[in-house]
């Protein structure tokens, strides 16, 4: 069953932008293990976190270092959560998390599906 979803657009000029004003943000953002991504990469993975929290109906829980985006062997996207945000995710009772991302022609776009079992 689908229990939410999410969708997220970032204008990939403006977060290189805001990254370059505010460098803090990078770790407060994102995992250790992004922060080496080239910007329209990390604006892809900023969408998804976005389009997650949705999925999940608010940031009740969520930390964004707590979310992390990993790629598969072939490149499949998948969440790496721990923490709240881990317990946070479980305690709506989704089982499994579907994530895609994309970015080209100066955006950056991701979706979300959360599916499990309602508590």
């Amino acid at each position: 069953m689908i229990i939410g979803t999410g969708i997220d657009l970032v204008d990939i000029p403006r977060f290189e932008r805001t990254m370059s004003r505010t460098p803090r943000l990078m770790e407060r953002l994102f995992a250790p293990s992004e922060r080496t991504l080239r910007l329209p990469s990390l604006a892809a993975r900023y969408a998804a976190k976005e389009a997650l929290i949705k999925a999940l109906g608010g940031s009740d829980g969520v930390h964004w270092t707590e979310i992390e985006i990993a790629s598969e062997p072939a490149g499949r996207p998948h969440f790496l959560l721990t923490g709240s945000t881990a317990d946070a995710v479980t305690g709506k009772g989704i089982l499994k998390l579907h994530l895609t991302m994309s970015h080209d022609a100066g955006l950056a776009t991701a979706f979300v599906v959360a599916e499990g079992e309602p508590l």
